[in-house]
């Protein structure tokens, strides 16, 4: 690799410290103080979770902000990206477990509804193509909020909505999918997540993350008792297809609104592939000479579906070289050599006290990418 001069940055947020963007501009700096000649292309790149939107504004995508509401209700600021008719929707930004106030979880209760609401501002906007990234999400009420602010009902015995999230969903029984809205018919709807977990069982949503947003053992079985009765309802409404969605990869997605998109004609690929395609890196890819991708921590997370896989593995296809950065690394030599990362270089190699390291992650990771640029590039 002696002699390069061209290096594509192409590295995911470091969770907590750094923002995707923030990432590539330490990196760039760190290499400049040592190759001030270096030509340095950053592409920040994201897998469908938060971030995902800030990765195409910073691509070039114009950043659109509009009010939705929060998943306890309460009205949010939310942004989608869009660029000619192509937008980027992050689920997120609507019904994101940062969208919960201090210390407040509510596994139960919690809603999509904000998500269909920027979906909805999507397609005011005029795109004809939707990558709807999912992740991150306070929710596990299987996409039914979501639907609700498209157009759908889902109705009680007694005639009236079910309550909001996944709890709500045991009281079912009746669901009209007949108002939704009738644009998303001529719309390409993309699902772009890193799971691929069905909708119920012990892969299922609330088994797998429920827990991560407050559910206790009763409430991940009350949730998926609701959400199997949800889909069991919908085949009354929409046929074999309900459940077959039910049982598809990518449908336990964001506490199940993979599910309520693939009832809406989406189509299920991995985020990062995805968002690679979105965000032009083929292009940016073939113009450098060593790409540098990372992440917060890299670790056996990592080689299913997250952003530092995506990068390795298509620049390895181009015959590329590829290092990476990131805050922790719990992966071996060999691993990372099998997902196409010649060597990784953690913050915690320059700094062993990892509080350290999230604290002044900037600084930290200028003095990494030093020495990637005397290993790689001097």
């Amino acid at each position: 690799m002696d002699g390069a001069r061209r290096v594509l940055v192409a590295a995911d947020k470091f969770k907590g410290s750094l923002t995707a963007v923030e990432v590539a501009e330490r990196v760039a700096a760190g290499l400049r103080r040592v190759v001030p000649d270096v030509d340095v292309e950053a592409l920040p790149v994201a897998d469908g979770g938060d971030g995902t939107v800030a990765a195409a504004v910073a691509a070039g995508f114009e950043r659109r902000e509009v009010r939705v509401a929060g998943p306890l209700g309460d009205e949010v600021t939310a942004a989608f990206a869009l660029r000619g008719d192509t937008a980027v929707v992050e689920m997120a930004e609507a019904s994101g477990l940062q969208r919960l106030p201090a210390g407040v979880l509510a596994p139960l209760t919690a809603s999509t509804y904000g998500s269909g609401e920027l979906l909805r501002a999507a397609l005011d906007a005029g795109a004809r193509t939707i990558v709807f990234g999912v992740g991150g999400s306070a929710t596990t009420d299987g996409g039914a909020g979501m639907l609700s602010a498209l157009g759908a009902r889902f109705l009680r015995a007694d005639g009236e909505p079910v309550a909001p999230g996944g709890g709500g969903l045991a009281d079912v029984a009746s669901a009209d999918l007949s108002g939704l809205d009738p644009r998303l018919t001529d719309v390409e709807l993309v699902l772009a997540s890193d799971v691929d977990n069905p909708l119920t069982g012990h892969k299922g949503a609330p088994a797998v993350y429920g827990p991560q947003k407050g559910a206790s053992p009763a409430d991940v079985e009350t949730l998926d008792a609701a959400l199997a009765h949800f889909a069991k309802v919908l085949e009354g409404t929409v046929g074999a297809r309900a459940a077959e969605y039910a049982a598809s990869p990518g449908a336990g997605a964001a506490g199940g609104i993979g599910y309520g998109a693939l009832l809406l004609g989406a189509r299920f690929r991995a985020g990062i592939e995805v968002m690679l395609d979105v965000l032009g890196f083929a292009p940016a890819l073939e113009r450098a000479e060593l790409v540098i991708t990372g992440e917060g921590s890299l670790d056996e997370q990592t080689l299913h579906g997250k952003a530092p896989a995506g990068v390795a593995a298509a620049a390895r296809a181009a015959g590329k070289e590829v290092v990476a950065v990131c805050g922790r690394l719990a992966l071996p030599a060999e691993a990372l050599g099998r997902a196409g990362i010649r060597r990784a270089y953690p913050l915690t190699d320059v700094e062993p006290d990892v509080a350290k390291c999230i604290a002044d992650a900037g600084p930290i990771l200028e003095r990494v990418a030093e020495r990637i640029a005397r290993d790689f590039l001097a």
